[in-house]
């Protein structure tokens, strides 16, 4: 026998799953489609080939083909949680999981910028390659 709280807990409870879908929760094992992937290895690849980028991370400077190998393995650990490019951004070339500290970008005789704010200019220039591969 159900008591009318037992029936209230029970709707809530079947009703969970979906309320957490609409308020924007992320799927347990949520993965970029084969275009964002694409997407993603495109913009890995971009930053191995800037040679003239020196990559800071918790106050050391890397070059560019040392900060692709840290973004492909930041990527490797969170791509359940990755679904697009922009949170492969947000994840795995924005700041350190360790200090929090934000990472930056120097190109040679340039001024020091967020990582963040490089990132997303390259995943501009990245989608427009796409974009004109796929029309032309």
């Amino acid at each position: 026998m159900t008591t009318p709280t037992c029936g209230r807990r029970r709707r809530l409870f079947l009703a969970l799953p979906a309320t957490l879908a609409l308020a924007g929760w992320p799927a347990a094992h949520a993965t970029p489609s084969a275009s964002e992937q694409k997407v993603i290895e495109r913009l890995i690849g971009r930053v191995a080939k800037k040679n003239m980028m020196i990559f800071i991370r918790n106050g050391n400077a890397y070059d560019a083909t040392d900060a692709a190998k840290h973004m492909q393995s930041k990527f490797d650990h969170f791509r359940e949680r990755i679904v697009t490019a922009e949170d492969f951004i947000e994840l795995c070339a924005t700041r350190s999981e360790v200090t929090g500290q934000p990472y930056q970008v120097r190109m040679t005789g340039g001024p020091l910028r967020n990582a963040s704010d490089f990132m997303t200019d390259e995943l501009r220039l990245v989608r427009q390659e796409l974009r004109r591969s796929a029309t032309g």
